[in-house]
């Protein structure tokens, strides 16, 4: 018998195509569209950014609402569109004095200061919005499925402000962390502003530290939580990624789970890509090839028949690129070629400018970010590395896998969960897709790119790397019916 299709209210602070500054923002625009083909009926909201375009976007007003803050009564309006390529309705709250700024939550390099009563507005909104399409709609979620600090209030308000609301009473939520680095920290001078009574702010619900953590209030509040990654969900209950959170979330380990972004597959389909100067598939991969001459000129370096490494990221820490900076001096040692594309700390930037003024035939770099050249990268290279300390999912191994290019990645979060490594059996058994490598040190990451050029050599081993890659799922639809069942396990979970 088929399950009864559920009403979900989706809550993001960004989504692509109307903003985006990271990964939450494909996940928002993606998901509810693959959960509405899955027979769900589902509805995005997020806040009116001064930056979206109404042209392309067409949002036309649909209510009217009256917001109740710790300030007062704001005004707001709600505009309503549409997920490109889908039904799925996106309702926009409105109110151009919080969210008709340049950035989304910051602007060159420093938060808004307004951004605990930006946020705690958006939540109310949200609240007096479920009453309002009931209303006009007739329509109720089942699910209220919140993403990140910014919506953490979601899950909270139904059981303070206002709880015992028969429009909010049946309504479960799940709460999803994209990343726990960023927790929405205020200082607890501004903890009235979230319009909570005294009761809510101790260390045992948003008190952290001395500080208001409205990511800490999702956690304890919602009735489910979730990671992007299984591995994610279980390193965050560990000091070394938990961001001083870590108790919280044992405490909680029984309600916290993982999931496993997807990609849009027909974004980044090698077949049919328009960034690309040739096409191919698992089955003819000689459009590759020529993909990998394409890039080579494009970066100027010489068209030879070696090895192309790319690394397309932020250069940060976080993302390794220390230990790509420490082994660089081995690698130029080596016949191949490294491409990368990126920005990101100045110390990371400059490095790069040197090796490549010195090594210009083996080090192509472009700094900055260009779409285009991301997926001709992605493309055109042999190896991908992504050496991250941390990765709660990562979507660039995953791009990686669909293109034929095989990935070096670090054991961490959704990398340990999206590449089966290289061994003897995997390889035997047409099941390894790539190289992993567990400790963050220059040694281990040297060690596996070495192995990696080894079995380079070794065609019909490296075929079978590119091949089962290939064959990877690492469509959004697959994560779709797993978020499906997780509502399930939303509603039948005790409160």
């Amino acid at each position: 018998m088929a399950l009864k299709p559920l009403k979900i209210l989706f809550v993001a602070s960004e989504a692509v195509p109307f903003a985006k500054t990271g990964g939450l923002a494909d996940v928002a625009g993606a998901l509810p569209r693959e959960l509405a083909r899955l027979g769900h009926d589902v509805r995005l909201v997020i806040p009116r950014y001064g930056g979206i375009n109404s042209e392309a976007h067409r949002p036309g007003e649909w209510a009217r609402l009256e917001v109740r803050t710790a300030s007062g009564v704001i005004p707001a309006s709600i505009e309503e569109g549409f997920l490109p390529g889908s039904r799925v309705p996106v309702l926009m709250v409105r109110h151009d004095a919080f969210f008709d700024r340049p950035g989304l939550y910051q602007e060159g390099g420093q938060d808004y200061p307004d951004n605990l009563e930006r946020f705690a507005f958006f939540c109310r909104a949200v609240m007096e919005l479920v009453t309002l399409l009931k209303r006009k709609a007739d329509w109720r979620p089942d699910i209220l499925h919140a993403h990140d600090w910014q919506t953490a209030l979601t899950v909270l308000y139904p059981r303070s402000l206002y709880a015992g609301h028969p429009d909010l009473a049946d309504c479960r939520t799940l709460f999803t962390v994209h990343n726990l680095g960023y927790q929405g920290l205020f200082p607890g001078s501004d903890y009235r502003k979230t319009g909570l009574g005294p009761e809510f702010f101790t260390p045992g619900t948003l008190e952290f530290y001395g500080k208001v953590s409205l990511l800490k209030g999702g956690l304890l509040f919602a009735d489910l939580l979730n990671t992007v990654s299984p591995t994610y969900s279980r390193e965050i209950q560990t000091p070394e990624f938990g961001c001083g959170l870590e108790g919280v979330l044992t405490l909680r380990r029984d309600r916290l789970g993982g999931v496993v972004n997807g990609i849009d597959t027909d974004v980044w389909n090698p077949a049919s890509d328009p960034h690309l100067p040739h096409h191919y598939s698992a089955s003819d991969l000689t459009g590759k090839k020529a993909c990998k001459t394409a890039l080579q000129r494009e970066l100027k370096l010489p068209g030879r028949r070696v090895p192309v490494l790319a690394i397309v990221s932020r250069l940060t820490i976080q993302k390794g690129l220390d230990l790509i900076a420490e082994i660089l001096p081995e690698l130029m040692a080596l016949d191949l070629q490294i491409a990368l594309l990126g920005t990101g700390d100045p110390q990371y930037e400059a490095r790069f400018r040197a090796l490549q003024e010195q090594y210009p035939q083996k080090v192509g770099l472009r700094i900055g970010f260009d779409e285009g050249l991301a997926h001709r990268m992605e493309a055109g290279a042999d190896l991908f590395l992504m050496p991250s300390r941390y990765e709660p999912c990562g979507l660039n191994q995953q791009y990686s896998l669909r293109y034929g290019t095989v990935p070096v990645v670090r054991r961490t979060g959704g990398l340990a969960d999206t590449v089966v490594p290289y061994s003897p059996l995997t390889i035997r058994e047409g099941r390894a897709t790539g190289f992993m490598f567990h400790e963050p040190t220059a040694e281990a990451l040297l060690a596996t790119v070495l192995l990696a050029l080894r079995v380079f050599k070794d065609k019909t081993e490296w075929a079978s790397l590119m091949q089962a890659g290939m064959n990877t799922d690492v469509s959004w639809t697959k994560s779709a019916r797993s978020y499906g069942e997780l509502y399930r396990e939303v509603l039948a979970a005790e409160r």
